[in-house]
């Protein structure tokens, strides 16, 4: 029994259950909205939580992918009229391919010279989206609907079984992968990079390979992000983003993967929450972050079981 609640499939399937029962039992079309951006932005932190929690390797740059993501699969969809399930797939894997170029010369770097220089991409990217993107910084719509097969998924309900699925089942290889013998040399990676190099591994190779994956994940919520909304404008792809799943994955806890989701949601809602105190709003949701961040600098994860031990 202890060796099955241990077990990863059994989390995922728990948290995959838990968000549909909300959905279900509440039916309210704009709080189901909220899940599923919820869902988007877990996907997206998971990628960062491999990045950084797992490797130790800063990302401010996750705004670039998640607006590549997004961009790619609306333009292959619209223009191109490839059906939307192979356009989310080829986007999130061309997305992920062109991060080789960036990580390469900068994983090279460390620290905050690494942060900047994830920093700088994000920005560029923001940018070309701004400059050259369809509609400008105007933004453009009539994407299409995320469909499989003759089956359109129109309401919010049904995409957030999507959504979730779909990190459901990333959620448990990423947990997996963490307990593999590669995770654990990540692990060691965040540890001490001088003794991984000792023992003849290839450090660049190790980074680049993670950066992919998180870059995937990433792109792959942009792409889900364009087929929910059907409405694109470089706006939703600022550097504002990158620095949100960075608080995603410090809040949820950096030193579980667990962070990514509890974190995700615990940002999406708090807004949401506040709503009732009107142009007070963001000056308590910034003094409630801060405050978490002062007082939760392990993550609500850790105080979570640090409450049960007791």
């Amino acid at each position: 029994m202890k060796r099955f609640l241990h077990n990863h499939y059994f989390h995922s399937l728990v948290l995959f259950s838990s968000i549909l029962l909300l959905g279900f039992a509440i039916r309210d079309p704009y709080f189901t909205t909220i899940l599923v951006f919820a869902g988007l932005n877990a996907l997206s932190a998971l990628g960062l939580s491999l990045l950084m929690g797992l490797a130790g390797q800063i990302s401010l740059g996750q705004n670039g992918f998640y607006g590549l993501g997004a961009y790619i699969s609306a333009i292959l969809s619209l223009n191109l009229q490839i059906p939307v399930p192979l356009a989310v797939l080829m986007s999130a894997v061309l997305s992920s391919s062109l991060s080789v170029f960036l990580a390469i010369p900068a994983l090279r770097l460390k620290g905050h010279y690494l942060a900047v220089a994830t920093l700088g991409f994000g920005e560029i990217v923001y940018l070309l989206l701004n400059e050259w993107g369809p509609g400008g910084p105007s933004g453009f719509g009539n994407i299409p609907k995320f469909t499989m097969g003759d089956i359109a998924l129109e309401n919010p309900l049904s995409y957030l079984i999507l959504v979730w699925a779909i990190f459901s089942a990333f959620f448990t290889l990423a947990q997996n992968l963490a307990q593999s013998s590669y995770g654990k040399t990540l692990q060691a990676l965040h540890s001490s990079e001088i003794a991984l190099r000792t023992l003849g591994v290839n450090i660049l190779s190790l980074k680049v390979k993670i950066f992919i994956l998180g870059s995937f994940l990433t792109s792959l919520s942009g792409a889900l992000y364009a087929h929910f909304v059907t409405f694109l404008s470089p706006a939703s792809f600022s550097v504002f983003y990158s620095v949100l799943l960075l608080m995603m994955v410090m809040l949820g806890g950096i030193n579980t993967l667990w962070g990514a989701p509890v974190g995700a949601l615990f940002i999406t809602f708090l807004p949401e929450t506040l709503r009732p105190f009107k142009e007070y709003d963001i000056l308590i949701y910034g003094l409630i972050l801060t405050a978490s961040l002062i007082f939760l600098r392990k993550g609500i994860i850790h105080f979570l079981k640090q409450g049960i031990r007791k």
